[in-house]
């Protein structure tokens, strides 16, 4: 079994890798875990003022600080995993992510705004949902 496992650094996306470790607490016959982030992309009169290299390093920072929490649950666990970041639209990428990598679970971490505040908003977890054929755990 191939699990995605979508973080932002928040206590939300830990939460979410927190349930998949206590559902498959077996690290030598559990799930293949991949922790995945996507950056938003700067708009464009931000990108503007910087150069190639300036963006790429200001991306690397923002998934290495998102990444880093869910690293140290591993690796406390002693859990093995993958992981990418990506640069672009979340809930797009999530999906694609997922699709291409032929995952058979999305676990994410929900924030719990409720139906009005997601219609203001945006939630990825709705857009994911609405976009995935892959099941999807989504832990509140």
């Amino acid at each position: 079994m191939k699990i995605l496992i979508p973080v932002d650094g928040s206590a939300h996306s830990l939460r979410a890798l927190r349930f998949v470790i206590r559902q498959w607490p077996d690290s030598d016959n559990g799930p293949s875990l991949h922790l995945l982030h996507v950056d938003v992309p700067l708009n464009a009169h931000v990108s503007g003022f910087l150069d190639p290299v300036a963006m790429a390093q200001f991306h690397a920072h923002n998934g290495a600080w998102a990444l880093r929490p869910a690293r140290r649950i591993l690796a406390r666990e002693g859990r093995l995993h993958e992981e990418s970041m990506h640069v672009g639209d979340p809930a797009e990428d999530i999906v694609q992510v997922a699709r291409k990598g032929r995952f058979d679970l999305i676990a994410m971490g929900s924030h719990g705004r409720g139906a009005v505040g997601s219609m203001f908003l945006g939630s990825v977890v709705l857009k994911v949902l609405a976009n995935s054929r892959i099941p999807i755990v989504v832990v509140r």
